[in-house]
């Protein structure tokens, strides 16, 4: 986190250079960032040469802002103190059910972030991010050329839409979520070439859906909340699509046994920050 929030990969990216150096580039005292630096070439995130110089390695490409595969805003988010705090409590929500962000602010995430527009800045573009290396796997694992209108729900940026709109010239598209984050959409439904076919919509999924799409999906969505929620959404979503229409969910599901699993971390994310699972 405080590599990344230092920039030091992208002071690298131009070729290694000496501690003292990235200490006058980050505004940091020389001797406690080489530290910094010794420490995390051990975990292979930078590597010192025999010169004393640092220098990116595979594992600190990542830490670069807009590069492809870039988790940048992905340890910025997780590293922010205000979602270390949530984390926190771990113990307090294993022991009530209640979660970090009822127990620290008495509000759940969503409203804590549209109150602090900075933080949901944050997780917005975490959430753009990850989606990033799902994108391509979506796009080809279902055909979405026999659908006219895909909505998107709480689709974020629309990173995810873009793509398959691009992929499917016919397509039409609604990108819809919280109108304080959908309204950051535009630059990537732009880059993508698609805006004119991506409908911008703000709203509340436990309100009301646009109507009449022909596919919603749900990208990371359900997990986010406990039963009873996740089935009020579902329900508005059955009171919006047309009557034959499709529900698509890209969700982690999790194997039963002991080997690692990317969903598996997530899972209990979900516990102490949303309540979700």
């Amino acid at each position: 986190y405080v590599a990344a929030k230092l920039n030091l990969a992208d002071l690298l990216a131009d070729g290694p250079r000496s501690s003292g150096d990235l200490a006058a580039a980050s505004g940091t005292q020389p001797a406690a960032l080489y530290r910094l630096l010794r420490a995390l070439a051990s975990l292979g995130i930078f590597a010192e040469d025999e010169q004393g110089r640092f220098g990116l390695t595979p594992l600190a490409q990542p830490l670069r802002q807009g590069v492809p595969g870039s988790l940048r805003a992905t340890v910025l988010f997780h590293g922010d103190p205000i979602t270390q705090g949530v984390w926190g409590e771990l113990l307090h929500t294993l022991k009530t059910g209640e979660n970090g962000y009822q127990r620290l602010y008495g509000m759940n995430a969503w409203a804590y972030r549209e109150q602090h527009l900075d933080y949901g800045a944050l997780f917005d573009n975490f959430m753009t991010e990850v989606t990033m290396l799902d994108v391509d796997t979506v796009v080809a694992a279902y055909d979405f050329s026999r659908i006219a209108t895909l909505v998107d729900i709480a689709g974020g940026h629309g990173s995810l839409i873009a793509a398959i709109l691009k992929a499917n010239p016919t397509l039409h598209g609604i990108l819809f979520d919280q109108p304080h984050v959908v309204s950051g959409a535009q630059p990537i439904l732009e880059a993508a070439g698609v805006l004119d076919r991506c409908q911008q919509v703000g709203g509340d999924f436990f309100a009301e859906l646009p109507a009449n799409g022909d596919a919603y999906l749900l990208k990371s969505i359900v997990h986010d909340w406990d039963d009873a929620d996740s089935i009020r959404i579902l329900k508005n979503v059955r009171r919006a699509i047309q009557p034959d229409g499709k529900l698509l969910l890209v969700e982690f599901v999790i194997p039963p046994g002991n080997d690692p699993h990317p969903g598996k971390l997530p899972d209990i994310n979900m516990l102490v920050s949303l309540g979700g699972r």
